[in-house]
């Protein structure tokens, strides 16, 4: 008597408790990856603010060195900026008249640079002359500049500190 179907050596494909385990390997795998991909992105993106920051207070110093060595060069500035420091972050990016020749500017950066937390070119300014610290500023000039994100980095401190 021959039996009717084929036999189970034949048959192809997973069963039931291959699917429910291989199932629990991959979510185990991605509970892991997860949290390891988002660390490296806000990591990434410290780095970048941190670049920004290093750029923006270097074009600064240049400008503030260069306005000190060449005082003809602060004519448009106000009477009570003492330290040389720029009075708009504008001046740095917009140039500024050396007053050489006609048309002669003195960029210190090609764009203000984004603030990658926040993604916007928007920066919280101080000046020379606000109290260690402090979040306000008086306007005077530009001495300092941070972001405006409330967020917390990997290591604990507000972006705003940095």
């Amino acid at each position: 008597m021959m039996r009717q179907g084929r036999s189970r050596g034949n048959e192809r494909g997973l069963t039931l408790i291959e699917l429910v385990c291989c199932s629990a390997i991959i979510l185990v795998l991605a509970s892991v990856a997860i949290p390891v991909a988002n660390t490296w992105v806000k990591r990434r993106k410290e780095l970048e603010l941190r670049q920004a920051l290093r750029e923006v207070r270097t074009a600064i110093d240049r400008f503030q060195s260069d306005v000190e060595r060449n005082p003809g060069m602060g004519m448009k500035m106000n009477g009570t900026n003492e330290e040389k420091y720029p009075e708009k972050l504008d001046w740095l990016y917009q140039g500024f008249d050396v007053g050489d020749a006609v048309g002669t500017k003195v960029k210190y950066l090609r764009r203000l640079p984004l603030d990658p937390i926040t993604g916007k070119a928007d920066w919280v300014t101080r000046s020379s002359r606000d109290k260690p610290g402090s979040f306000g500023t008086d306007g005077m000039n530009i001495f300092d500049v941070h972001s405006k994100s409330k967020a917390v980095a990997l290591d604990g401190t507000p972006y705003a500190q940095w």
